[in-house]
C-alpha cells in the first residue's frame, strides 16, 4: 500500500511541476504586459497636449492672424498663387493635413503589419510631429506659409502615430483588460492635456510678467507641446517591444496597405447594415471634429473673446468629457446604445445653435457652450465606437477596426473645407459654425434607419439586451 502510494506520487510530480511551470509562465507573461500597458498609456500622455493646447486653443487663432497680417488690402492671402481669405487659412490647412494623413496611414499599417516594425515607425512619426510643433516656435511676422506646412506635417504625424500605437492594444492586452486599458490611456491623455493647458493659462495670463510678449507667450506654448510630445514618447519607446511576424510573399507594403484596405471594404458589402452604420458615423463624427478644430477660431475672431477665455473653456471641456463619457454610457445601459447617440446628435444640434445666437465680449456664454461641448463630446465618440464593434463579424475585428479609422480620418477633411468656404463665400464665423449643423442632422436620419439589432444579427454576433 506504502509502495503503491509512493508510485503515485511519483507520477503525480511531473505533472504538478508542468502546472507550476505554466503558472510561473502566465505571471511573467502577465508582468510582462502590464509593464508594457504602462509604457503604452504614457504615448497618449505625450501626444494629447497636442490636440489640447495646439490644435484646440492656440494655433488657429495665432495662424488666422499670422495670414491676416499678411495679406492683401481685400483681406486674401495667396499661397500657390491661389486667392484664400485669410480666415479660412487655418481650416483649409486642416483638410490638407487630413488628405496627407490618408495618404500615408496605410502604407505605415501595411509595412508595419509585413514587417512587425511598428516600434521604429512609431518612432519616425512621433518626432516628425514633434520635431515640427516644436518648429512652431518660429512662427511670426507673415509667416503663414510656414505655420501652414508645420500644421500638415505635424496632424498628418499624429495620425499616423496613432494608428501605430492603437495597433500594439490587442498585443500587449488580454480581451478581458482591453476595455481598461484602452480606457486607461485615454484618462492619461485627458490629464496630460488639462495639465499643460493650466501651465499655458499661467504663462500667457502672466506674460508680462515673464517679461515676454503676448505673442511670444503664444510661440512658447506651441513649443513646448512640442518639447512635451518628444519627451514622453520616450517612455513607451522604451517599453514596447515588436513581435517577430510570418512573412509571406506577395505585393510591396504600399500596395498591400491600399489593397487590403479596398478588400476589407468590399467584404463589407456582405454586411450592408454595419455599412450603413459606418456611413451615418462618418457623417456626424466629421461635425464632431470640425467644432473641435475650429471652436477657438470662432471664439476668438467672432465673439472676440482673450485667449484665456479659449483656455479655461477648452480645460472645462477636458474635464467634462469624461463625466460625459460616464453619464452617457449609464444611459446606454437604460435606453440603449443607438438612442443615446441619437440624443447627443440632437444635443451637438441645439449646441451649434445656441453657439450661432452667442453674444461677443461675453465669456460666461461660452464656458455655457463648452460645458453644452464636454457633457456630449466624450460619450458620443465612446459609444460609437462601441456600437460598432457589435457590428463586426467574429474574427475580422482588426481589419475591421482598421476600416474604422482610416474611414474616421478619411473624412474628416470635409467639414473644416465645408467651414472654410462658408466663411470664404458669407465671410461670417456664425454663418460657417451653423453651416456643420448639416453633419449632425444627416447623420441622425442615417443612424435612425439603421436596424441595429438586424444588424448585430447579419454580423453572426449575440445581439445585446439594450443596444
Amino acid at each position: 500500500m506504502s509502495a503503491d502510494n509512493s508510485s503515485r506520487t511519483e507520477e503525480a510530480e511531473p505533472g504538478a511541476e508542468d502546472g507550476r511551470s505554466a503558472a510561473a509562465e502566465e505571471a511573467s507573461a502577465a508582468a510582462s504586459r502590464k509593464r508594457e500597458q504602462r509604457g503604452w498609456y504614457f504615448y497618449d500622455f505625450a501626444v494629447s497636449v497636442y490636440s489640447a493646447s495646439v490644435l484646440t486653443v492656440f494655433l488657429g487663432p495665432y495662424l488666422t492672424s499670422v495670414a491676416k497680417a499678411a495679406a492683401d488690402a481685400e483681406g486674401f492671402v495667396h499661397p500657390l498663387g491661389i486667392p484664400v481669405r485669410a480666415g479660412s487659412f487655418f481650416a483649409y490647412s486642416v483638410s490638407a493635413s487630413v488628405i496627407l494623413a490618408v495618404l500615408l496611414m496605410p502604407i505605415a499599417g501595411a509595412i508595419a503589419d509585413r514587417t512587425g516594425r511598428k516600434k521604429p515607425l512609431l518612432a519616425v512619426a512621433a518626432y516628425t510631429g514633434a520635431a515640427a510643433t516644436t518648429a512652431m516656435f518660429f512662427l511670426g511676422g507673415e509667416r503663414y506659409l510656414l505655420g501652414g506646412f508645420l500644421l500638415v506635417v505635424a496632424n498628418a504625424s499624429l495620425s499616423v502615430s496613432m494608428v501605430l500605437y492603437n495597433a500594439y492594444l490587442p498585443q500587449i492586452s488580454t480581451p478581458d483588460e482591453r476595455d481598461t486599458v484602452s480606457s486607461r490611456g485615454w484618462a492619461f491623455g485627458y490629464t496630460a492635456g488639462s495639465l499643460m493647458l493650466i501651465a499655458n493659462l499661467a504663462l500667457y495670463l502672466g506674460h508680462d510678467s515673464f517679461g515676454v510678449s503676448e505673442g511670444t507667450a503664444v510661440r512658447i506654448c506651441l513649443a513646448a507641446s512640442g518639447l512635451w510630445w518628444g519627451a514622453f514618447a520616450l517612455i513607451p519607446l522604451r517599453r514596447l517591444r515588436d513581435r517577430a511576424v510570418v512573412r509571406e510573399p506577395g505585393a510591396a507594403p504600399a500596395v498591400s496597405g491600399w489593397r487590403q484596405l479596398v478588400a476589407t471594404f468590399k467584404d463589407m458589402r456582405r454586411y450592408p447594415l454595419t455599412l450603413s452604420f459606418l456611413l451615418a458615423y462618418l457623417i456626424y463624427n466629421d461635425g464632431v471634429q470640425t467644432v473641435i478644430s475650429q471652436a477657438s477660431i470662432y471664439g476668438s475672431e467672432e465673439l472676440e473673446l482673450e485667449q484665456s477665455t479659449l483656455i479655461g473653456a477648452v480645460l472645462l471641456v477636458q474635464v467634462l468629457a469624461v463625466g460625459g463619457a460616464l453619464g452617457m454610457g449609464r444611459l446606454a445601459r437604460v435606453y440603449g446604445a443607438k438612442r443615446t447617440i441619437l440624443g447627443s446628435l440632437a444635443a451637438w444640434a441645439v449646441t451649434l445653435a445656441v453657439g450661432y445666437f452667442l453674444p461677443a465680449r461675453t465669456p460666461v456664454w461660452f464656458f455655457v457652450l463648452a460645458a453644452m461641448i464636454g457633457l456630449v463630446l466624450g460619450g458620443s465618440q465612446a459609444l460609437s465606437r462601441s456600437l460598432f464593434s457589435h457590428l463586426v463579424p467574429a474574427g475580422k475585428e482588426a481589419e475591421y477596426f482598421s476600416a474604422y479609422e482610416m474611414s474616421d480620418r478619411g473624412l474628416s477633411w470635409v467639414g473644416p473645407l465645408v467651414f472654410g468656404l462658408t466663411y470664404q463665400v458669407t465671410g461670417s464665423y456664425r454663418d460657417a459654425i451653423i453651416s456643420l449643423v448639416a453633419f449632425f442632422a444627416l447623420g441622425f436620419l442615417l443612424l435612425a434607419r439603421v436596424p441595429v439589432r438586424r444588424a448585430v444579427e447579419a454580423a453572426g454576433n449575440p445581439v445585446p439586451e439594450r443596444i
